[in-house]
């Protein structure tokens, strides 16, 4: 091998090497303070650990933090949150988004209270067979809760690594070599700190746009700096939109009261609470929207309310018309609805496209 191939070779082992150690010497000073995240020397409470991992699934942390502190507040521990129920969870829940991951907190918390007595798996295998966790978030749990040496890869260590090793390939195809790549930068032990490091470092320093690559313990042969295009990576596929849906929907109040339903328990918004719909379908005109209205025989006529309500869906944007009507004292919900006091709103699981819909509808 010529000279100067086997100098950069061996300077390319170097930093391979070196990596792990100045990376966890920058989270040892740069650690973010978060509410689930133990004290440096302290063990991680895999219950902390478990309930942000599955709060932080598509939400940001700002957003995650009152949520997270709210339920360890009112569910101390795996046991408490087994001994809930899913209704209760759920209105915990409303507002955080993405509801099939309350409906598995709770089947996750009555699956280790039930079947572990009430302590989590120990093993990246034994995580996995709990309802809700993947193969994500049972290495985050590993190798957070248990120094398990094993690396979770989410989007601030996609990013990183990436960037670091300058991956060519579009992101989604590009998984299991990034997954290969962050495993060189575990060192012998500290497992979940170099996770939470890389993490923290994608949040921080390694940022989407603008990243502060002075600042980044791994600056000096990071693949992307070294060629000027760090911003370019991770490689993304063009995203394809979804097509718009449309639909109607129905705010019945009989006098301080409002008319609602709870939605089936699987599929979109499974088990939150909602006031009557249409379905969301592409291309549906108001007429036939109008046609699904509940049946109540004081409404002979819905006042269309000036405007739409619009929300945007991992897959899909919506569009909705608003229909109102007020009835007498008397009427009586018709079945599977309920009328509830808009002063106890606040206390049902309404997504926040419900949210959008009652204020819009009650002028609120």
């Amino acid at each position: 091998m010529p000279a100067l191939a086997a100098r950069k070779q061996q300077t390319a082992t170097e930093h391979s090497a070196s990596r792990p150690a100045l990376l966890l010497d920058w989270y040892d000073r740069h650690r973010r303070r978060l509410p689930w995240r133990a004290a440096a020397g302290e063990r991680a409470d895999p219950y902390r650990v478990w309930l942000s991992e599955i709060m932080l699934q598509q939400t940001g942390v700002k957003t995650v933090g009152p949520y997270f502190e709210k339920f360890l507040a009112r569910w101390p521990d795996v046991a408490a949150l087994g001994s809930a129920s899913l209704d209760d969870v759920l209105r915990m829940w409303a507002g955080l988004g993405y509801y099939s991951r309350a409906r598995n907190l709770h089947a996750c918390a009555v699956a280790v209270l039930r079947d572990h007595g009430g302590v989590f798996p120990d093993t990246e295998e034994g995580l996995r067979r709990l309802p809700g966790i993947g193969p994500y978030t049972a290495k985050a749990i590993a190798a957070i809760a248990f120094d398990i040496r094993t690396m979770p890869v989410d989007g601030n260590i996609e990013r990183v690594v990436s960037r670091l090793y300058a991956v060519e390939e579009p992101l989604q195809q590009a998984k299991p070599r990034i997954q290969e790549l962050a495993l060189t930068l575990l060192g012998p032990s500290r497992a979940g700190d170099s996770a939470q490091a890389l993490m923290d470092l994608g949040a921080s320093i390694c940022t989407p746009k603008k990243p502060a690559c002075a600042l980044c313990p791994l600056n000096d042969d990071c693949a992307a700096r070294l060629r000027g295009d760090q911003e370019t990576f991770p490689r993304k596929a063009p995203k394809k939109a979804g097509t718009l849906r449309r639909g109607a929907a129905f705010i019945v109040t009989r006098g301080d009261e409002l008319l609602v339903r709870t939605r089936a328990e699987k599929g979109l918004l499974g088990g939150m609470t909602e006031v009557p719909v249409s379905d969301w379908l592409a291309g549906q005109d108001d007429g036939a929207a109008l046609n699904q209205a509940p049946e109540l025989k004081s409404v002979t006529r819905w006042h269309r309310k000036a405007g739409v309500v619009t929300h945007v869906f991992t897959h899909f944007p919506l569009e909705l018309v608003i229909y109102t009507a007020d009835v007498a004292a008397r009427t009586r919900a018709p079945a599977g609805m309920r009328w509830v006091p808009i002063a106890t709103l606040a206390d049902e699981a309404l997504p926040n496209v419900m949210r959008k819909v009652i204020a819009h509808g009650l002028d609120i």
